[in-house]
C-alpha cells in the first residue's frame, strides 16, 4: 500500500509517495538522494543512520517514513548554517579533534551528538547519572556521561577518543 507524505529535509520540503513499509532512511537515500545518513547494520544497532527528527535523534533504519509525515528531518549535511556556510559547532569540533576516520559513521555520530547535547540541556538523565544527583546538563557532561549517551553509535575505526573530546569541547562551550 502506498501513502503520500511530506518531509522537510535539511530545509527543503519534499512530497513523495512511498510504500507504507519504507523506512525513513530508505526514503531519504533512495527517493530523495540524501547521502549523509548511512545504512550500516539496518537493525538499529550501529547508529550510522541517525538523523534528527523534529529535534530528537532517530535511527532512520527503524523509523517508518509514513510515521513522520510532515516532520522536520535534519541530517549532518543540513547542520551547517546556510546563511554563513559555517559548520555546526559539533562538526567543527569533530574536525579539530580528529573525531572521524573513514567518515562512514561520522554523519550519524554528529547528529547523535547534537541530539544528545539537546537532551542533556533538557535535563534528561542517562544510565550513569547518579539517581540522587540532578541531571548534569550540558556543562556537567563528563567523559563517562558522554560515552554512555553516545553508546548507540559505533565507530569501526576506533575514533572514540576524538569523538568524546569533540563533544566535551562543545558541551563546555
Amino acid at each position: 500500500m502506498d501513502a503520500r507524505i511530506t518531509l522537510r529535509v535539511d530545509g527543503g520540503e519534499h512530497a513523495l509517495t512511498v510504500d507504507t513499509r519504507t523506512t525513513l532512511l530508505d526514503a531519504l537515500s533512495d527517493r530523495l538522494a540524501v547521502t549523509s545518513p548511512k545504512k550500516g547494520c539496518d537493525h538499529g544497532q550501529c547508529g550510522a543512520c541517525t538523523v534528527l527528527v523534529d529535534g530528537r535523534r532517530t535511527l532512520g533504519c527503524l523509523a517508518l517514513a509514513v510515521a513522520h509525515d510532515g516532520a522536520e528531518v535534519v541530517t549532518a549535511a543540513g547542520l551547517p548554517d546556510r546563511g554563513s556556510g559555517e559548520l555546526h559547532p559539533v562538526q567543527a569540533a569533530f574536525l579539530d579533534h580528529d573525531g572521524f576516520q573513514c567518515g562512514y559513521c561520522t554523519p550519524g555520530q554528529v547528529c547523535s551528538a547534537v541530539g544528545m547535547l539537546a537532551e542533556a540541556d533538557a535535563g534528561h538523565p542517562s544510565a550513569v547519572t547518579a539517581p540522587e544527583a540532578p541531571p548534569p546538563g550540558r556543562a556537567g557532561l563528563d567523559d563517562e556521561e558522554i560515552r554512555e549517551r553516545m553508546s548507540g553509535n559505533l565507530c569501526r575505526c576506533g575514533a572514540y577518543p576524538g569523538i568524546v573530546a569533540a563533544i566535551r569541547e562543545v558541551a563546555r562551550g
